[in-house]
């Protein structure tokens, strides 16, 4: 296994980070979660997406044809490494990495020529429709349904924790077309336009005291037909289809290691932390476990280049990461102190409170989009090659 890039690989790295360092400004870096964006940070992100899209870059692991550049996997992770590391707000990640190559694999071309050039121009902003109320980790439980009816569909339901849904265009939603078949077996895709009639969206307001979540609220929703996408009933199916692009998890451990090169240049400013053995003990295994991280990132993308699909090694860089992220938090606000709890925008807050509102966000990391559990099950089972507990008989 060969974890080292490239010399064109790392000529673009180089390029990308001169130009991310002159077009990005302090100001407008996201927290190291990427998710909470001011209005002036949102508003910066759509102007940023579309710089990114001029220079192919937005979309640069898509094929050609559909406004990417069919660049590698190794190039994508480069891209998503130093985008994370540097903290570069984004309005479309969504369309970008999930949705964009869903429809190249499943959609009609009438589909891919309504979608595919808009997400690649940064044009059209998405939201996942997919988590309910009592469906999250066992996501086929999930009961909204879309009915047929006439020349189309009628949806009725709730869903949840859909990221910037109060600002998407369209929702990628996931919705229960056969109520009769084995759930896995009774699920669609389709691609919902944000403003028809019977959709409401409900910020929810989270611990960080904003609302970057929503709940969304389907009313007798009337869709028409060509809304579906892909074949109806293979919902599930499709969406654990699109594993042939890049799906490291560079971006989060990228994140990580900038929150630990924080605290370095923090500890440095001051001697008694720079010089007191615990907390450089502290540091040095901070950066030893975003080593591993880092590695079992490059592993999974060393995988998926050489044409093979990685499944248990992408839950271990993802546990791995996401726990990182709690260890490092926990960690630094240690360091900081009981100062390390003023918010940003606070008088004398250590890094501007990114470590406290880090701290706060990295909570959900572990339950979010498959928890560590879930996780732990799928390398248990298809890494390690043990068998599924029945539990009492």
């Amino acid at each position: 296994m060969d974890l080292r890039f490239l010399p064109q690989e790392e000529a673009f790295r180089k390029e990308l980070v001169d130009f991310l360092e002159k077009e990005v400004p302090p100001e407008m870096k996201a927290d190291y979660d990427g998710l909470d964006l001011s209005q002036e940070q949102f508003e910066f992100a759509g102007a940023f997406d579309k710089k990114l899209a001029d220079r192919g870059w937005l979309c640069m692991a898509w094929p050609k044809e559909y406004g990417g550049q069919g660049a590698s996997i190794n190039m994508q992770v480069i891209f998503n490494e130093e985008m994370a590391y540097r903290g570069v707000p984004s309005r479309n990640n969504m369309g970008v990495h999930i949705v964009g190559p869903s429809i190249m694999l499943y959609g009609t071309e009438d589909q891919k020529r309504k979608f595919l050039s808009a997400i690649a121009h940064g044009e059209h902003e998405w939201c996942q429709g997919f988590s309910e109320p009592n469906s999250g980790s066992d996501l086929a439980s999930l009961r909204t349904t879309a009915k047929e009816d006439g020349d189309g569909y009628i949806v009725n339901g709730q869903k949840i924790w859909s990221s910037r849904a109060h600002h998407a265009h369209y929702c990628w939603l996931l919705a229960r077309t056969d109520p009769q078949a084995p759930k896995h077996k009774g699920l669609s895709t389709f691609a919902v336009d944000m403003t028809t009639a019977g959709i409401t969206v409900r910020p929810i307001a989270t611990v960080l005291g904003s609302s970057h979540f929503s709940e969304v609220f389907f009313d007798d929703v009337r869709l028409p037909r060509e809304a579906l996408v892909g074949e109806k009933n293979r919902g599930w199916y499709q969406a654990m289809g699109t594993l042939s692009f890049e799906r490291s998890g560079i971006g989060r451990v990228a994140s990580v290691r900038r929150a630990v090169h924080d605290l370095v240049a923090y500890a440095k400013q001051n001697k008694r932390l720079s010089q007191d053995p615990i907390i450089r003990y502290q540091i040095a295994e901070l950066q030893a476990d975003v080593d591993v991280a880092r590695l079992l990132c490059y592993r999974v993308a060393w995988l998926q280049s050489k044409g093979q699909v990685p499944s248990y090694e992408a839950s271990a860089a993802r546990v791995v990461g996401h726990e990182l992220s709690q260890k490092v938090s926990r960690v630094g606000m240690k360091i900081l102190g009981l100062r390390g709890q003023l918010t940003p925008g606070t008088p004398g807050a250590p890094l501007n409170g990114a470590m406290e509102r880090y701290y706060l966000s990295s909570i959900a990391n572990t339950i979010r989009a498959g928890t560590s559990e879930i996780q732990r099950n799928i390398i248990a089972q298809r890494g390690l090659g043990l068998a599924r507990s029945r539990g009492k008989e």
